[in-house]
């Protein structure tokens, strides 16, 4: 298994010693997920973080219809997990699905906690993550689903021209809040 990438974007945040490079990948195993799969389901505990490979992953709740609304999207090089139950040790909220087929790093949570406070290089190396992907990312977009139209939001979609040529329509209508009717009459609108 090549991890190249992973701990390139690992060292992206934080430089690592060989010696932690070594701890964490003999902790990590290659997990292949065919195209609708769930890594993680609602109400399951979360036991893993997940380092997508190839391959595109969701991330989605269910309302009180029974509607998957989806939170979030993740495409190759990005890590993936339900990371407020593992932290809680609760059940997920979310589901986490496979949305093309996958191949993922997948590394135990628990383990990996107890090398957090082995490794100080790691341990900062998550805090710099979380840092940026969870409050410096995270924050803008909950302003934007909170006080932008859908209009607004699908229009910020379609310039990560990757992703959004990798989703389904009912996909982004989910992701926007509104139905998928209601997304194709924003599409005619604006062609």
């Amino acid at each position: 298994m090549n991890n190249s990438e992973f701990i390139k974007e690992i060292t992206q945040y934080y430089p690592l010693s060989d010696e932690t490079v070594k701890a964490l990948l003999d902790i990590c195993t290659e997990k292949h997920y065919h195209k609708n799969d769930l890594l993680l389901e609602s109400g399951s505990m979360a036991r893993y973080y997940y380092f997508i490979k190839s391959g595109l992953i969701g991330y989605y709740t269910v309302d009180e219809q029974g509607n998957n609304i989806y939170k979030i999207f993740f495409e190759e090089n990005s890590f993936v997990a339900s990371t407020a139950a593992i932290i809680k040790n609760e059940p997920s909220d979310f589901t986490i699905i496979a949305l093309e087929d996958c191949t993922v790093i997948q590394y135990p949570a628990k383990t990996y906690r107890e090398l957090l406070e082995k490794h100080h290089d790691l341990a900062l190396f998550h805090l710099y993550y979380l840092e940026k992907n969870w409050v410096v990312k995270k924050e803008p977009l909950e302003v934007s689903l909170k006080y932008e139209t859908a209009k607004k939001r699908y229009l910020q979609l379609v310039e990560n021209k990757s992703l959004y040529s990798r989703l389904k329509q009912h996909h982004i209508a989910s992701y926007l809040g509104i139905t998928p009717t209601q997304l194709s009459r924003i599409k005619k609108e604006l062609n």
